[in-house]
């Protein structure tokens, strides 16, 4: 069925709506104490769900990232693609047809397709009843749709950000522990082999005791604007316009937050400063590149142009996060973190220790990089990239990341093993969000983060180096 594009426009509309209206809603958010755990529901910090020989799988938005999403987990054994919904027809009928030839005529051979309308997605969770669910859709519908897949009995899969305010937060985390169901943000920076390496040198306590941690999503994207009837900007633009805060912090926050084992035992996230810099970028680009009748040239894009936040932990540890997606600058993570003994540090890629980088350097008042940097790197690489590194080279996804992530999804469903990245950290890592909005309109007041794992993060086990 083929939709007009009054209905698309519709949709459009109505999703952009929806996201100024729950995103300025967090300016506002107060600290909540933590509800109690619902009679039955169980703690999921450690939870490992039975053991699934196959897993049967939905997808839910499969445009510039869906895709990707759908293409490789066809690709992985023990994967079955039994459904895929899209609001865009031609989308739909795409993704199928790679899994079709993923599956190389043995695998994913009664695709049901699902495209009439915004609700299609609900009637697919009734009628497939899948293992799994990935959604790849606009923010604002991450969280209402990971929720109701649980409900439906999937384990749901999403991208980032997990939800956009606390409070869609707390249902997500309510919801995983009633239905027993996994819930994680794919946050697939955390596969990267860099962040690998450097998580197994914080575990092997190359670097000491780590005190604190540099973390960032500088990635200039005003081009997304020229989107403005269909794809990423056409309704991501809203949020830049209606949001003065960190709109996405969970890519340079996921791995420091790792290295550290927050919300894993040894520490937690404490409480949060903010503040923005003047919003300038979007109106220029906006005044230079579209017509003066054009909606974003009616719009004030009143979000700053680059976002400075500070977390400080309950052990009195610190994490500087920020986001810019509108200064003409080179990407950036940062990926840094500074320890007793040295410091490791991404973007550009280097190591200095106390005691100098062996075959590198002699001290600690040199950066060890490059080259230097083979032995360490050989000695220290991350058993699950000395698996599966080659083939997800190949695979492709911003160098891999994206595969391996993907792997061990499937994986961990059909062994039965705890989740790489549980709710609860998803949860954390996008709370930075409000919690930022909120002390960005209070003039960097300080904003508590809610403890979504009720206490039970001090019996959570760090995540391991797995194999």
């Amino acid at each position: 069925m083929k939709k007009s594009l009054g209905s698309r426009r519709n949709f459009v509309k109505a999703v952009g709506a929806a996201g100024v209206g729950i995103v300025a809603g967090c300016a506002v958010e107060k600290k909540s104490e933590a509800p109690s755990r619902s009679s039955g529901a169980q703690y999921m910090g450690d939870f490992v769900a039975p053991k699934l020989a196959t897993v049967r799988c939905a997808f839910i938005g499969v445009g510039a990232r869906g895709s990707g999403h759908n293409s490789q987990i066809a690709e992985i054994e023990g994967s079955e693609v039994v459904a895929i919904c899209d609001l865009y027809e031609d989308l739909a009928n795409k993704a199928k047809d790679k899994c079709v030839r993923a599956g190389k005529g043995a695998r994913h051979q009664n695709i049901k397709l699902y495209h009439e309308n915004g609700d299609s997605w609900k009637k697919m969770l009734q009628e497939e009843k899948p293992d799994m669910v990935v959604i790849a859709t606009p923010w604002e519908l991450h969280a209402p749709m990971a929720i109701e897949a649980m409900k439906a009995g999937a384990h749901a899969f999403v991208e980032v950000p997990l939800g956009l305010t606390n409070q869609e937060l707390w249902e997500i985390v309510d919801t995983s522990e009633k239905t027993g169901k996994h819930c994680m943000m794919m946050e697939n920076v955390n596969y990267g082999r860099e962040e690998l390496i450097y998580l197994n040198m914080c575990r092997q306590g190359l670097i000491g005791e780590p005190l604190h941690a540099e973390a960032a999503y500088i990635h200039e994207l005003r081009g997304q604007m020229k989107q403005v009837e269909r794809g990423t900007g056409s309704w991501r633009t809203y949020h830049y316009a209606s949001t003065d805060g960190n709109l996405y912090p969970t890519h340079g926050l996921g791995p420091v937050a790792q290295y550290m084992s927050l919300a894993r035992g040894d520490d937690n996230f404490g409480r949060l400063v903010s503040f923005s810099s003047p919003g300038r970028g979007r109106n220029l680009y906006a005044e230079e590149n579209f017509p003066t009748d054009n909606k974003w040239n009616q719009m004030d894009f009143k979000g700053g142009d680059i976002n400075t936040s500070i977390i400080k932990t309950n052990l009195g540890r610190t994490v500087m996060v920020q986001w810019d997606e509108t200064s003409p600058r080179p990407y950036s993570r940062h990926n840094y973190i500074q320890g007793t003994k040295g410091t490791l540090a991404g973007f550009p890629t280097r190591v200095a220790l106390e005691g100098g980088v062996e075959g590198a350097t002699e001290n600690h008042h040199k950066w060890a990089e490059g080259e230097e940097l083979d032995v360490l790197f050989e000695k220290y690489e991350h058993p699950l990239y000395k698996r599966l590194g080659e083939l997800a080279k190949k695979m492709g996804g911003h160098g891999g990341m994206d595969f391996i992530m993907r792997y061990r999804m499937i994986e961990c469903l059909r062994l039965g093993q705890p989740l790489d990245q549980n709710v609860y950290e998803g949860a954390f890592w996008s709370a930075v969000t409000p919690l930022s909005v909120a002390s960005v309109a209070q003039d960097g007041a300080p904003q508590v983060f809610p403890d979504f794992t009720r206490g039970e993060w001090k019996n959570t086990n760090p995540l391991g180096i797995v194999g």
